[in-house]
């Protein structure tokens, strides 16, 4: 067989091939529209690789990237990467420490910013030894007065340098990026990729039984780019040579009900917060038309039934859950319906599509219970979901304690996510393993309760931690923002989830808030959340119901 290695300016070269005149589109943060083409795009990260040469940057150098979803970011993608250079997606939305000890850890020597966030570098600045260069992704006339030095507007970086490139030859198994995980337990942790592992995500997304990307797709990357690779979505559509919509600033509903009925967008993904709002915003705005959606795919947390339901019966656009880390690159299981369960009814069908999901081609699982057995497949009985796979990462940058205990002897990742698997294969990650509540030796799943409390018609949000029991050493806390103008009750929501769970499962406490907080990739935040409701529940004289 051919030695052809697997990189990725082979990617963007097959778009360049086959789509040279596909679109890509951009709502800027001014509200105007850019418009370009895959041929456009390429000649600017032929332009750009020959920028980073002008700055010095020798092979193997990482940039920091901190942008919203634009296509400077997407050149981004490439530029660096296939130079033989890495891009580190950084996550602006850290805490100041938390930013720093990424830039630090990934020793980058060039920042290349959006002027709208060169106030959060401007803070750190003083801290950031390894960066030797700041880029603003501007032109020269846009460029914002700034104290960071030496700066250098993006399009003069680009400016006067030829339209081609010479890629060298670069080893597969090279990196070509990192992210880092989002330190809800501590610091953030480097997840270094390689060319061969995104190579073969990207192919993965356009399997049939998994997301499904072709040429014929308008995929419209929600999910912010900083975070696992933008879920992989902008390289996987490159390769199939799809037309992308980049939404840069414009998250809220309004504007992405706009663009995906404007730009007739037929895939994309976010975490279930978007969708939901989104549903919001077209109850109240039933003329804008969003028919030409194929397929949604909600990933982050998992989204209630009932928000599949609403788009399966509004708007006839499928919701399909995803299960990934940013240590997978991050696809590992989606909730797409094999034979057997597309011969069921319907409603049966909605008891997978709420999975996290069956393994894609590529993605060896297992459930391990604490003895390091394999569980039963049975749907019931938890353990840790462990993970295999060529886009796994076999390693944590810079963290020698952590890979001793995150990496199992055969090459397996322990995900620390408590699962269950059923006889078709299917996964359900019921919770992680911090957030699991351990109450008088039995688990109970803070995932499922969440679910079923916001199916109630008065919640708009809902989660659920453990908090310290002087009996049971942990008892569920739900913590519930009511829908405006609702008239809830502790008593209300008991009588719900009762209809579901045993009473031992049932929150010992109800607290109503206005705002959950959120982490910086749009999950709730349970270490706020246990910090600001760090009480212990009394045992009464005689417990009602007996674990």
């Amino acid at each position: 067989m051919m030695g052809v290695q697997l990189t990725l300016d082979k990617i963007i070269e097959r778009a360049v091939d086959l789509f040279p005149e596909r679109e890509l589109v951009t709502k800027l943060p001014d509200g105007s529209t850019h418009r370009y083409t895959y041929s456009d795009a390429y000649e600017r990260i032929c332009q750009l690789a020959h920028g980073l040469d002008e700055l010095g940057l020798e092979d193997g150098a990482r940039v920091g990237v901190v942008a919203t979803n634009h296509y400077r970011h997407f050149e981004l993608y490439f530029g660096p990467a296939c130079s033989a250079r890495s891009i580190h997606m950084c996550n602006m939305r850290l805490p100041d420490h938390h930013f720093v000890h990424t830039v630090e850890d990934a020793e980058d020597e060039v920042i290349f910013v959006d002027p709208a966030l060169v106030e959060k570098v401007e803070a750190n600045a003083d801290e950031l030894e390894t960066v030797e260069q700041y880029v603003v992704l501007c032109s020269e006339d846009e460029l914002p007065e700034t104290d960071l030095e030496p700066v250098v507007a993006y399009e003069s970086l680009l400016a006067g340098h030829p339209t081609e490139y010479e890629w060298p030859d670069i080893d597969e198994d090279r990196e070509y990026g990192m992210c880092h995980t989002s330190g809800t337990t501590g610091l953030p942790k480097g997840v270094p990729y390689t060319h061969r592992a995104m190579y073969l995500h990207s192919i993965m997304c356009g399997h049939v039984d998994a997301n499904q990307v072709s040429e014929g797709d308008v995929a419209l990357p929600v999910v912010p780019m900083f975070h696992a690779n933008g879920w992989g979505i902008p390289y996987a559509a490159t390769f199939a040579g799809a037309k992308q919509v980049f939404p840069s600033v414009h998250t809220d509903p309004e504007s992405l009900a706009h663009l995906i009925a404007d730009e007739d967008v037929t895939v994309s993904a976010a975490v279930p917060t978007i969708w939901l709002e989104m549903a919001n915003y077209l109850d109240e705005n039933p003329e804008v038309d969003i028919s030409n959606i194929d397929r949604l795919t909600v990933g982050g947390s998992a989204p209630p039934e009932s928000l599949i339901r609403k788009y399966d019966e509004e708007y006839d656009a499928p919701i399909i859950q995803g299960w990934g880390m940013t240590e997978t690159s991050p696809l590992g299981t989606l909730s797409t319906l094999r034979t057997e369960v597309e011969a069921l009814s319907p409603e049966e069908q909605y008891e997978y599509r709420t999975m996290a999901g069956f393994p894609v081609p590529g993605m060896q699982v297992r459930v391990i219970d604490d003895d390091g057995e394999e569980v039963p497949r049975d749907g019931e009985t938890m353990g840790e979901l462990e993970v295999r796979s060529p886009w796994v990462t076999d390693h944590y940058h810079n963290r020698p304690e952590e890979n001793e205990q995150a990496f199992t002897d055969d090459g397996y990742l322990r995900t620390g996510d408590i699962a269950v698997r059923d006889e078709l294969g299917y996964v359900d990650v019921v919770d992680r393993d911090k957030d699991v509540i351990k109450s008088g030796g039995e688990w109970i799943s803070s995932v499922q309760l969440e679910n079923d409390l916001i199916a109630h018609e008065d919640v708009a949000e809902a989660t659920v931690v453990g908090v310290e029991h002087e009996r049971w050493q942990e008892r569920p806390l739900a913590i519930v923002v009511p829908t405006a103008d609702a008239d809830l009750a502790a008593d209300d929501l008991a009588d719900h989830l009762g209809e579901t769970f045993p009473d031992w499962w049932l929150p010992d406490a109800y607290e109503f808030i206005d705002e959950i907080p959120k982490t910086s990739t749009g999950k709730f935040d349970k270490k706020r959340l246990r910090d600001r409701f760090d009480i212990v529940l009394e045992a009464p004289d005689e417990e009602e119901a007996e674990l």
